[in-house]
């Protein structure tokens, strides 16, 4: 039961994920004492027992003779695109620590995907910009990142066809020169196999024809216009995604 006068278990844990995520709890660090949690958030030793038992479940903490909880060095949990929206918000970094990105992709494309033509409101065979990036955890590919994009932001933000990352978010951008606002719809998530490319992308050595199960997830960003963005997510094998996205 969650106490009355606190915060219930994943609204600690979320703390501590959060605080995980920003790098300002790094692989090694000791998570406070379980009592000294207690006292900062004014809640039962079992409220906080359930939330340290939560962020050990979910592979961000592992116990360590001596030292009592620390974060785990290899968390096999990766950040939405939405969380590193937030994240970025927080605290003006791009990425994550032990996070970069590599093979920066930009151009113009026929739009040939059924779905991603009904998320961004244009017919198959319209020009799309479409961006893509691999992000890299400790120099290892976890997750291949595509941003189908409506071909008009290109008159705004022409840099959309650079190959290159840029230091802050491109709709940041966009509301700057238009004054338009962006919203986001629920992020979506689903499970398929992974294409060849995305094997390649995310360095999965599988056999020929082998079907490999991934996990993907689905932004779609809006503005007064309609459909602005189509943002894909596909997870690395063996990593997978807790809710980021509550305060």
């Amino acid at each position: 039961m969650a106490d009355k006068s606190g915060p219930g278990y994943a609204d600690i844990a979320a703390h501590y994920r959060r605080l995980i995520e920003d790098g300002k709890l790094r692989p090694g660090d000791a998570m406070p004492p379980m009592s000294q949690a207690r006292e900062e958030f004014g809640v039962s030793i079992t409220t906080i027992n359930r939330a340290y038992r939560l962020l050990k479940d979910e592979g961000l903490t592992v116990p360590r003779p001596g030292a009592g909880t620390v974060v785990a060095d290899r968390p096999r949990v990766a950040s939405t695109g939405a969380a590193r929206l937030q994240r970025i918000a927080r605290t003006g970094k791009a990425y994550a620590p032990g996070e970069t990105s590599i093979d920066h992709r930009a151009e113009l494309r026929s739009c040939n995907d059924p779905m991603t033509a009904q998320l961004l409101g244009v017919e198959i065979g319209d020009e799309i910009v479409v961006r893509s990036r691999v992000f890299l955890r400790d120099d290892k590919p976890a997750v291949a990142a595509l941003s189908c994009i409506h071909v008009r932001a290109l008159s705004v933000v022409p840099e959309l066809l650079e190959a290159r990352p840029f230091e802050r978010f491109w709709q940041e951008i966009y509301k700057e020169r238009t004054g338009r606002q962006t919203t986001k719809s629920p992020e979506r998530r689903t499970a398929r196999f992974a294409a060849p490319n995305e094997l390649d992308l995310l360095d999965v050595q599988a056999p020929e024809n082998a079907a490999v199960p991934v996990l993907v997830l689905v932004n779609v960003f809006h503005d007064d216009e309609g459909p602005l963005e189509v943002w894909e997510d596909v997870y690395a094998p063996g990593l997978w995604q807790v809710e980021g996205e509550k305060p």
